[in-house]
This record gives C-alpha cells, sequence and structure tokens, in this order.
C-alpha cells in the first residue's frame, strides 16, 4: 500500500510540474498530458526494475554506456573521412543509437561479461581461490551432507539459494505427513550445518525469475560462481555433468567408499530371501549391497559361506554374484 501512494504522489507532482513548467513550449493542458505519460513511463521502468537483479542493471547500464561511447566513437571516424555532411550527421546519429541498443541488449541478457570481477581478474594473478559449492534440496534433505562435512574433506563454501529454501518449506508446509517429515528433516540438517559445520554456510539471494525450474536455476547459477553442485538426483547430476558443471553426488561417494569384494574371496552373508533364477538365494550386506548366490535356496535364513564369482557396479551401486559350497561347513 505505501509503495502504491509513494507512486501516486510522483505521478501527481511530475504532472503539476508539467502544467506550471510546459515542456517544449506546449500549452499547459498538453503540459499537463506530457507530463502525466512521461510519469507513466517512469513508473512502469521501475516496476521492471525492482524485478530485475543488480547484476542485470548493472549490466545493461554499463553496456549501454559503452555503446554510447562506441557509437560516438565510430561516428567521429567516420566524419574525418566523408565528405557528405548529410551522410556524416545520419551516420553519426545511427552509431548513436544502434550502438547503445546493442550495448542494452548485451548487458541485459550477457551481465555476466560485464561484471566488474571478471574485469578485476585481469589485472590478478590466477590462485586456486575459494571453492563454492551449491547444496541442492535432495542432498540438504538426505542429511548425510553434514557427517561429510564434519569430516573436514569438503572445503570451500556451501551456498544455499533461497529458491531451494522455499522448496525446502513448501515441502515441510505440506499437507503429506511424508513430505513433511522430509522438509523438516532438511531444515534441521541446514540447522546443524550452520552451527557445528566448520565449512561457512552462505544463502544466496541470487535468483533467474524468468525460469520457474528449481534445476535449471541451480545450473544457472552454478553457471554463474562458477561453482559445483552437491546433489543425489541422478538427472540433475547428468543435465549439469552435459553443461560442463562439477557436480558432487553423495551416492557416488558412498559407492566408492563400500568395501571391496573381489572374485574368488570368501564372504558370510544370510540367506534371506529365493532370487529370481532356480536354486537362487539374495543375501545383503551391511552397507546394503545385494548379493546373490547360486545353490543357496534351500539355505534361506541361515548364514552361510560363499565364494564371489563376480562383482556388477551400476548406476544404483554394486551387485554382488556368489556360489555356495555345499562341502563348505
Amino acid at each position: 500500500m505505501g509503495i502504491f501512494i509513494f507512486r501516486l504522489v510522483i505521478i501527481v507532482l511530475i504532472t503539476l510540474a508539467g502544467y506550471f513548467f510546459p515542456p517544449f513550449n506546449l500549452a499547459p493542458y498538453y503540459g499537463i498530458v506530457a507530463a502525466f505519460l512521461l510519469s507513466i513511463i517512469i513508473i512502469y521502468l521501475e516496476t521492471r526494475i525492482r524485478k530485475s537483479q543488480f547484476k542485470v542493471i548493472w549490466g545493461s547500464a554499463v553496456g549501454t554506456f559503452a555503446g554510447v561511447l562506441l557509437g560516438w566513437g565510430f561516428g567521429s571516424i567516420y566524419q574525418t573521412i566523408a565528405q557528405d555532411n548529410s551522410t556524416t550527421t545520419f551516420i553519426k546519429i545511427f552509431f548513436l543509437i544502434i550502438m547503445p541498443y546493442i550495448g542494452f541488449l548485451v548487458g541485459t541478457r550477457k551481465f555476466e561479461w560485464l561484471d566488474p570481477s571478471n574485469f578485476v581478474s585481469f589485472f590478478k594473478e590466477k590462485g586456486v581461490g575459494r571453492s563454492h559449492k551449491i547444496l541442492d534440496t535432495s542432498v540438504i534433505i538426505d542429511g548425510r551432507i553434514s557427517d561429510i562435512c564434519n569430516t573436514a574433506f569438503i572445503e570451500g563454501d556451501l551456498i544455499v539459494p533461497q529458491f531451494i529454501l522455499k522448496e525446502l518449506q513448501l515441502i515441510a508446509d505440506s499437507a503429506d505427513g511424508i513430505k513433511r517429515q522430509r522438509g523438516r528433516r532438511g531444515l534441521e540438517v541446514l540447522d546443524h550445518l550452520q552451527k557445528a559445520s566448520q565449512l561457512s554456510i552462505v544463502i544466496s539471494d541470487m535468483d533467474f525469475p524468468d525460469i520457474k525450474d528449481v534445476d535449471s536455476k541451480l545450473i544457472e547459477l552454478a553457471k554463474y560462481l562458477d561453482a559445483k553442485i552437491i546433489t543425489n538426483d541422478f538427472n540433475l547430476n547428468k543435465v549439469a555433468q552435459l553443461q560442463g558443471i562439477s557436480v558432487l553426488n553423495i551416492n557416488e561417494l558412498a559407492n566408492a567408499l563400500k568395501p571391496v569384494v573381489l572374485p574368488g574371496e570368501t564372504i558370510r552373508v544370510f540367506i534371506l530371501k529365493e532370487g529370481k533364477e532356480k536354486d537362487q538365494g539374495v543375501a545383503y550386506l551391511d552397507d546394503g549391497t545385494m548379493v546373490v548366490v547360486d545353490n543357496s535356496r534351500k539355505m534361506i535364513g541361515q548364514t552361510v559361506e560363499i565364494t564371489v564369482t563376480s562383482v556388477l557396479q551400476t548406476t544404483v551401486g554394486k551387485m554382488i554374484f556368489g556360489r555356495y559350497n555345499e562341502e563348505t561347513p
């Protein structure tokens, strides 16, 4: 309500100024119309600026100013070599219009090119710098990231975007009990990270209003910050890698840390249920790895020693295949 009143006051003041000081030698009533239209244009631009990010505003301003300088420079160069005054004037006006326009478009769409840090980097020695890592919703809810951070295996800043926090809040407020529990767990994990983690937790206000999908926003943010994404989401993992973004997948880390079992080794397993093939049994290791055992269906409910025949690595984890030797006690 306050901003609406403020805008109304601005419109009234500009309109009154147009009446008492009509521009372009207009009659007072025409001055009112011109001033009113101008105030509407200003208010419209103000609403657009409020919805834009600072980096977009900065990029468009720098791009436009650079376009004015380039347009003036090109026009001046042409003026020194041309003889036709009319053509020279047209070319100067053309460059002074088209170059700021191109600069504005480049600054708006490719604002990262005009980031001040990019210019400063030219005069600084390249170093390792700080490592930024962006957390997505799945890895926050999973919770294992908290234990990993406590081991000091991850360094740098952990970035949590505001749009991820909003998604967590929506999940925590869900009518579905399971979703609500998952959302609250995610918020608790973030709270624990902020209080106990040795890393710096940064809440980023950077957003991409034109992009609706959260995963796409994460990818754009990672591009802008030159950061890595920490996730458990298989699809996000693949899409980010296709776009040249480094991804740290907690599931892949967990699979890599599982005990190595080689063909020919003997292990003890508990045959839990029957397998799909004839005379097969299925067991599980303590870390959840599935073990398919030949010749063991009759040993369901018992702990037996088996010989590992092969190990299969899949996208969801490892599968171990073995054989039960009846002569083994």
